[in-house]
């Protein structure tokens, strides 16, 4: 295994914010659709372009994009830490290129810090969308609904389905880095695709199928964390309400945008993050990990 120092962590977290931000921008109209659609406050027949045209002609396109600031911040610094743990992890367990399932377990042990920035950032952006939907707005701000809920509650409100989001983060980012270093690698062997043209594939379907994997606890930790707070329901009650009221297909309310989503983020953030580390290393080594 290389040295610490060697892993060069510094050039892995500048390409993590270049993912955490051009990720973000992209993906979060998206997300708006999909947190209307899992917590059931729209009809349940529409579809993701309908229930976005709908959000855009009575709220207006800026809604879109309405509580933008949290993730904005708390993604890049998400993908910051994951990104660079994920370097740490791959090293230590010595994980090889293409499907080699430590690669599965390096993504899987970045699941509690991943949580702890993550829960407070989609606590705060679901309060936010959810938001929107009321006659008179409660908050004017996304700094604003943070200081409002703390002050009403204290601080611990902000960690609101800290355990389902913990489990949910692992259960995405362990498939994410596995499906990203395995479809990589199997596109790059074939004729015509080069690496520029297999990294945006890799990280897109990379994307999807983690997020169909975690979907059903998404949408739970929708629930917990879309309720008036302080909560009434835990994860799960909000599982048993879920199945209840509107089956098993119910744990993937939205799912259909937010698979949408995901592939588009996971495409643009994984070609961020090569094209960031190319140009820091003046074009050299750009297949990182046959460096």
């Amino acid at each position: 295994m290389k040295p610490f120092k060697e892993l060069h962590l510094g050039e892995e977290a500048i390409g993590g914010l270049s993912a955490g931000v051009i990720g973000t921008i992209i993906g979060f109209p998206l997300d708006v659709v999909k947190t209307r659609m899992q917590v059931g406050s729209v009809d349940g027949k529409q579809n993701v372009f309908a229930v976005g045209r709908s959000i855009v002609q009575k709220e207006g396109i800026i809604n879109l994009y309405r509580g933008i600031a949290p993730p904005l911040i708390s993604l890049s610094i998400l993908n910051v830490t994951t990104f660079t743990q994920y370097a740490y992890y791959r090293e230590l367990y010595n994980a090889n290129p293409g499907w080699d399932y430590r690669n599965f377990f390096a993504g899987m042990s970045c699941a509690p810090v991943s949580g702890a920035v993550s829960t407070v950032e989609n606590l705060i952006k679901t309060q936010m969308q959810l938001d929107n939907l009321k006659p008179h707005k409660e908050f004017s701000s996304s700094w604003n609904c943070f200081r409002t809920l703390t002050q009403q509650h204290g601080l611990s409100i902000i960690y609101t389905g800290h355990v389902v989001n913990t489990i949910r983060e692992a259960s995405f980012i362990g498939p994410y880095f596995l499906f990203y270093e395995g479809f990589r690698e199997m596109f790059v062997q074939v004729p015509g695709i080069n690496i520029k043209m297999a990294v945006p594939v890799a990280g897109g379907l990379s994307g999807a199928l983690s997020w169909f994997i975690s979907f059903p606890l998404d949408c739970i930790r929708a629930g917990v964390q879309g309720q008036t707070l302080p909560p009434s329901k835990g994860a799960v009650e909000v599982l048993q309400g879920l199945i209840q009221e509107r089956g098993f297909r119910g744990l993937y309310a939205g799912s259909s945008a937010s698979i949408a989503r995901a592939f588009l983020v996971s495409g643009s953030r994984f070609s961020a993050f090569e094209a960031a580390l190319w140009m820091i290393r003046g074009g050299r080594n750009y297949e990182r990990h046959h460096d």
